[in-house]
């Protein structure tokens, strides 16, 4: 089998520290993928060292079978992986349609030019307004993205993270600061725009994780304590001792 993302006995020091701690993950085209873990377990850390910002003191990263280890971050997402951050990262100064077609116009090609008028670029604009009706911004198009909701900010940087193309998506904590309603609305769009790709996602919600992933990775101490579906990480006793504990105890009871 072909896995779209492998980590290979992944490990990152920071001095005398190790934070991640030998994990190895295969992750197959197409699948969605939670990772959970208590704070300080290394999740961000892991995002960081597979998008090219950290570089590993050992072990490998692979997209589509290609070494991605000592790759520049732009280089990686040329390769076919985009990530969204914890804190939003948008053009709040450009418009809604601006700030999609910034991430649009690179991927089918089109370098920096003055040459020519953005206007007249109708592949780009195009597919800039599939983007916005696919993250349900299509009524906010010229508003200026400092003026949009918390809420649209994050969907609008979604938006930014799939207009290159990208097969393998890495989302870091999505639904932060969301109200609930706001959340189950985020899910859907999450679901529907990652339709046919490869989704990484962090996430302290437990109820964005078990209803958004097909599998999830357990990490803790910088090691993978579990990989494997919703229902047997639910039951699993190592997970519940380890982090989930109460939460796990209360979704069950809940469920009867």
């Amino acid at each position: 089998m072909s896995f779209a993302l492998e980590l290979k006995d992944l490990r990152k020091s920071f001095g005398k520290t190790e934070i991640i701690r030998g994990i190895s993950l295969a992750i197959p085209a197409g699948e969605r993928v939670g990772i959970i873990g208590p704070n300080g377990a290394g999740k961000s850390t892991l995002f960081n060292l597979i998008s090219g910002r950290f570089e590993p003191s050992s072990g490998e990263v692979l997209l589509d079978g290609q070494r991605l280890n000592g790759k520049k971050p732009f280089e990686i997402n040329r390769l076919g992986l985009s990530r969204s951050f914890q804190v939003t990262n948008i053009f709040p100064k450009l418009s809604v349609f601006e700030n999609l077609r910034c991430g649009v116009l690179w991927s089918l090609g089109y370098r920096y030019t003055f040459l020519r008028f953005l206007a007249d670029l109708k592949d780009a604009n195009d597919r800039t307004d599939e983007l916005m009706e696919m993250v349900r911004l299509d009524k906010k198009r010229d508003i200026l993205a400092m003026n949009l909701t918390y809420a649209e900010q994050r969907a609008l940087e979604i938006g930014i993270t799939i207009s290159g193309g990208a097969k393998v998506i890495l989302l870091d904590e999505p639904t932060a600061g969301m109200s609930k309603s706001e959340t189950g609305r985020f899910i859907k769009l999450i679901k529907d725009v990652t339709v046919g790709k490869t989704l990484l996602t962090v996430e302290h919600d437990m109820g964005v994780v078990f209803g958004l992933a097909d599998k999830i990775a357990v990490v803790v101490y910088g090691e993978l304590l579990a990989y494997d579906t919703p229902e047997a990480v639910r039951a699993n006793i190592q997970v519940q001792e380890a982090y989930l504990g109460s939460v796990v105890a209360a979704a069950q009871a809940g469920s009867h």
